[in-house]
């Protein structure tokens, strides 16, 4: 029996607030979906959804007690282009309310890049890393396989 090919399909983020982290994730250019519905928001990425769901409903849903406290180990990551796009992007989302937690700069494995959090403390970087391919229009990256 082979498995199904490794992917991620949806990312789903508990927030507090749906409705302003809906309008957070509209403003940033996330398209918003038919699939959508009055507890849950999907948005249509190039090559992946993101889901908003309550954040006790999401934990509920888990199985898992809700008890949000500090860094939760993960981030969210936007690769781009340039360190121009980089720059702008991230620009556009402090407009939006998103908090730098790190302005963008070259860093020491040779790209550019910085990070925000969301309304809900979840951490995006915005990237430009020179030793990735990828589709620049769609933002979908090309790796490599290992061997």
């Amino acid at each position: 029996m082979s498995l199904p090919v490794a992917n991620i399909s949806i990312v789903t983020l508990g927030v507090n607030d749906l409705a302003a982290s809906t309008e957070f994730y509209k403003n940033l250019g996330w398209a918003n979906t038919s699939a959508s519905q009055e507890s849950v928001t999907f948005f249509q990425g190039h090559s992946i959804v993101l889901g908003l769901y309550g954040r006790a409903a999401l934990a509920e849903d888990i199985g898992v007690e809700d008890s949000p406290s500090g860094f939760r180990g993960s981030s969210l990551a936007l690769n781009l282009p340039s360190e121009e796009d980089v720059d702008r992007f991230f620009a556009h989302a402090i407009k939006c309310d998103a908090t730098s937690t790190k302005e963008p700069k070259k860093v020491f494995w040779g790209g550019y890049s910085g990070y925000f959090a969301d309304l809900d403390g979840h951490y995006w970087e915005i990237a430009y890393n020179p030793f990735f391919t990828g589709d620049a229009d769609s933002g979908q990256l090309k790796l490599e396989e290992k061997t």
